[in-house]
């Protein structure tokens, strides 16, 4: 018996029958022989012999189930399904790395790194950095627990990831149990993925039982993981490499990256055979050319390389930038590209009601995937790269980017005359006037590259969104109108525009999957109660494009009702304020009161965004079925106070004894001015617990500071 078994029944009690020693004999072989197949790729005995003991040991099992055990390789398999995948929060955040393109941006990533240690009294003479290969999978949390797997789960932000350990325990890399060591935590960070070869035989099984088959190995390895349904994982052939530890408590750790590696190799984890070290840019280039050389050998995807400086003990002296530590970069492959031809321009409308233009493409392979549509992101950019349909074109495609078409290639000029005259050129692509989802008109504000649809509150590609931004708190504050709600009751066709929700029943509601007769009724009220409202929290709710909250009240205080402020003269709104504007400059130059600035703070492009919203008839038909529905626009209540009237707050950080948007609404009843950035303008800003930037800023520019107490004293008039 191999030192790892042995130490695997360590501390055990002895053996109280035959049986129970032939069981714990079997699983220390298949933990040895798994251990030589899947971490050192050197095999041991055949797979015959390996399948032999593996049932014995099942039979075993199931004729004694008192000798069950969850850390057993028969229970690699065998939970049941999964409803979903719970949230899990990472003890030590799983970091992305900044990327790297060339050698000039690894002698820039090799400066800074130097920079650092000699900051930090560190002998930048002694520096190295261990290369590894950047895997193209999925980065995953292996925790484990006095030497147990505990919780897998997957990157996620980075910061929360999915709960997935009944599916990373089919994984026959990922041992259930470490080898020899058992410390209070340790956490494992690495990438699984699928072979090549094992992606191939998936899709050749997939194809034969007539189910769809996947792009890319990538793909495959990420629909597999999340199967609920972990049977499933368990047949698509998953592997895993570690690159790293997370939460690390009661062991200690070598001091090298390398030698880190060596130590997870002995634990039980598989790493990558193909890594080297390198003292500077040179020899990082020299790693990068070899490992490109290889990589069509390698029976698995990468994208790059990855260098790290290797002494683990100077990473925290080096530090961090944003999400990326700056003492590892990867080194990224060059995109890859394809020629194929532009078949059409097709005009996608967002849920914001961009109107985006997509290139639809004959069918070509680039990146690992088969490309037929890519963004042409706005209209700019057709026009910079001079895209018309029937072009031939270059795309490009790099992980998991989205595919681009880079350029165009110059088109062949035939004759198509006797006299060699050749024929036109394809016309140049020009965005539609109108919205191709609603047909509502479709504007380009100055300074924007994008077009948008007008029509937010009719338009069935915004839908979902004008729903949820209306039944937002601040807006009609309809609880229990969430996105799931909403995805249910337009995909259902029971709900088109704002207006179709004040006519929905509990009964219909209730018909909803995952909807009760208490939820129904529930959220039936909140609608119900949502009828009545103020003009402010209306044409908030609206989502007109530029009014959020400020400007909304600024529009209530202003018009007191809803219909004069939808028939107003938007052109001469701004001849008077011009007018306005050049009176005060007479008034200030004589020492005068200056006059009231009608819609003080709504600028040119809020009041051509209103009249543009006001004049579409398709929202003006929504409002008005709003009206028909009962919603009902209460008068705008006038400040309270004018304590601090002309005055300009900003709140920040936690307060503890109410909410921000709670303080907004107590400095907007005494007449103040609400912002949500310090400017020289800010005359107060009011900063709760974990104030940040904008309490730096307003020292900075000598605005004035109030904590909690003094903000409550004001606003209680003492």
């Amino acid at each position: 018996m191999t030192a790892a078994s042995k130490l695997g029944q360590a501390g055990a009690p002895a053996a109280s029958s035959p049986v129970e020693q032939r069981v714990r004999d079997l699983r220390a072989l298949i933990a040895d022989y798994g251990y030589a197949y899947y971490v050192l790729d050197k095999p041991v005995v055949s797979d015959a012999h390996y399948d032999a003991l593996f049932r014995e040991l099942q039979r075993l099992e199931s004729e004694h189930p008192g000798l069950a055990s969850a850390e057993s390789p028969t229970q690699r398999v065998g939970a049941p399904v999964s409803a979903g995948f719970a949230a899990v929060r990472h003890a030590v955040p799983m970091l992305s790395l900044g990327n790297a393109f060339s050698e000039a941006d690894l002698v820039a990533f090799d400066r800074r790194v130097r920079e650092s240690l000699v900051a930090a009294g560190l002998p930048e003479a002694e520096l190295s950095y261990s290369t590894e290969l950047k895997y193209d999978g999925l980065a995953v949390s292996l925790r484990y627990e006095g030497g147990r797997l505990a919780r897998g789960s997957t990157r996620g932000d980075g910061t929360t990831g999915e709960d997935v350990t009944t599916n990373l325990r089919t994984i026959q890399a990922v041992p259930l149990q470490l080898r020899g060591l058992a410390p209070a935590v340790l956490e494992v960070r690495g990438e699984v993925l699928m072979y090549r070869s094992d992606f191939a035989r998936l899709n050749e099984r997939q194809a034969s039982a007539g189910e769809k088959v996947f792009v890319n190995p990538r793909n495959a390895a990420a629909g597999s993981l999340r199967q609920l349904d972990p049977a499933i994982t368990a047949q698509r052939s998953l592997r895993f490499f570690a690159y790293g530890v997370g939460e690390v408590r009661g062991v200690e750790l070598p001091r090298s990256h390398g030698a880190l590696l060596d130590w997870l190799q002995d634990a039980g984890f598989p790493v990558g055979r193909e890594r080297s070290r390198a003292s500077d840019p040179g020899e990082m280039m020299d790693f990068f050319e070899q490992i490109s050389a290889l990589r069509p050998q390698l029976d698995y995807e990468i994208d790059g390389v990855v260098y790290k400086v290797d002494r683990r003990d100077w990473h925290e002296a080096i530090g961090f930038v944003a999400r990326a530590p700056r003492y590892a970069i990867a080194h990224k492959f060059a995109a890859e590209e394809a020629v194929t031809e532009l078949l059409d321009i097709e005009i996608q409308v967002g849920r914001t009601g961009v109107l985006t233009p997509v290139a639809r493409l004959r069918p070509v392979f680039v990146g690992g995937t088969t490309v037929s549509n890519a963004t042409l992101h706005n209209e700019d950019e057709i026009r910079r790269k001079d895209l018309r349909v029937g072009d031939s074109v270059v795309v490009r495609r790099a992980g998991d980017v989205i595919p681009e078409v880079v350029r165009s290639l110059p088109r062949p000029v035939e004759p198509v005359g006797a006299d060699g005259a050749t024929g036109p050129e394809p016309p140049q692509f020009r965005m539609p006037g109108a919205c191709p989802a609603c047909g509502s008109p479709a504007v380009r504000e100055e300074g924007e590259a994008a077009w948008r649809c007008v029509s937010g509150l009719f338009c069935p590609a915004q839908r979902k969104q004008a729903l949820l931004h209306f039944a937002q708190r601040r807006a009609m504050d309809i609880e229990g109108l969430g996105e799931k709600l909403v995805d249910a009751l337009v995909d259902s066709g029971m709900v088109k525009t704002a207006a179709d929700l004040y006519r929905l029943e509990a009964g219909q509601l209730a018909a909803l999957e995952r909807m009760g007769d208490k939820s129904a009724a529930n959220v039936v009220a909140a609608i119900a109660r949502s009828r009545r409202t103020t003009l402010a929290r209306l044409l908030f709710a609206l989502g007109i494009r530029h009014v959020g909250e400020e400007v909304a009240l600024v529009l209530a205080r202003e018009y007191r009702g809803l219909d004069v402020l939808a028939d107003e003269d938007w052109n001469q709104v701004q001849v008077r304020k011009q007018e306005v504007l050049r009176e005060n400059v007479r008034r200030r130059s004589r020492g005068e009161k200056l006059a009231p600035i009608p819609l003080e703070g709504v600028g040119p492009e809020i009041v051509a965004s209103v009249a543009r919203f006001f004049a579409d008839p398709h929202n003006r038909a929504v409002i008005a079925d709003l009206r028909s529905a009962g919603v009902v626009c209460e008068e705008q209540e006038q400040p309270v106070s004018s304590l601090l009237a002309g005055r300009t707050f900003v709140v920040t950080g936690t307060l503890a004894t109410m909410s921000r948007n709670e303080a907004h609404e107590r400095l907007r009843a005494l007449g103040a001015t609400v912002s949500g950035a310090v400017s020289k303008k800010t005359d107060c800003l009011v900063a709760g617990e974990e104030a940040g930037s904008k309490l730096a800023k307003a020292r900075e520019l000598g605005v004035q500071v109030l904590d909690e107490n003094q903000f409550i004293k004001i606003i209680a008039g003492d």
